[in-house]
């Protein structure tokens, strides 16, 4: 009976935790959404909303941090149990990360605004990013629906958000080249390409965490990579 006590206890525990991963993972992707809206709308106020709204997803990642280390002490999981807390503690640091990289793109807007729209270049880092709020939507769904098929196809789609970088960074390329008053703004617009790129990839890992959630191995195969421009870092 007192196992069965402590068994319902853990339960209950790994239901609230995963009820604020789900909650942390909604604003991630309202602040991927809001971002792009407001660089291809040049709303500097919204820029500002995904800024202050950071403050909301980090401290949802300590509360998260917190809790699960509380769990563990209290019931002291094991096994498949262990797992479990294991992976909300890794979802909840890929998706602070990701929340800050939509920061950037927002503080990258604010500098952006009063520079002449660069050929297209918005609506396409706006697709870009909508895949990626895809993706996270994806894996959060896998995540409560145990689903390690819905995961692999997230895992999958990350080299379709490579090609989409790949493409927009020969574009600034170009576009630099053809003409020297674009490179200012073809670097900012490079970097929330990059920023949205590596989006993906911490989708991509919370996708593998899944899986291993699931069937309690990592992905064996490596997962395409389509971006090759792994020698250009950003700064921010």
């Amino acid at each position: 009976m007192n196992e069965q006590h402590i068994s319902s206890a853990y339960d209950r525990d790994l239901e609230a935790i995963t009820a604020l991963i789900m909650k942390m993972g909604g604003l991630v992707e309202e602040a991927i959404i809001k971002a792009a809206k407001s660089l291809a709308q040049r709303d500097v106020e919204l820029a500002e909303e995904v800024r202050k709204g950071d403050k909301a997803i980090d401290a949802l990642e300590v509360q998260i941090n917190e809790e699960a280390a509380r769990t563990i002490a209290l019931r002291a999981p094991v096994s498949k149990d262990l797992r479990s807390v294991l992976t909300v503690l890794r979802l909840a640091a890929s998706l602070e990360r990701i929340g800050d990289y939509a920061k950037n793109i927002a503080k990258r807007t604010s500098v952006l605004v009063d520079m002449a729209p660069v050929n297209g270049s918005d609506a396409a880092l706006r697709r870009m990013a909508r895949e990626v709020e895809q993706m996270l939507k994806d894996t959060l769904d896998a995540y409560l629906r145990y689903d390690a098929e819905l995961a692999e196809d997230v895992r999958q789609r990350d080299h379709e958000v490579d090609q989409m970088y790949n493409a927009l960074f020969r574009e600034f390329l170009t576009f630099m080249m053809e003409d020297p008053r674009n490179i200012t703004a073809c670097m900012h617009l490079h970097f929330m390409a990059k920023n949205i790129e590596r989006m993906g990839d911490l989708t991509t890992n919370m996708a593998e965490q899944v899986i291993y959630l699931v069937t309690g191995e990592m992905p064996d195969e490596a997962r395409p990579k389509g971006d090759k421009t792994a020698y250009v870092t950003d700064p921010s």
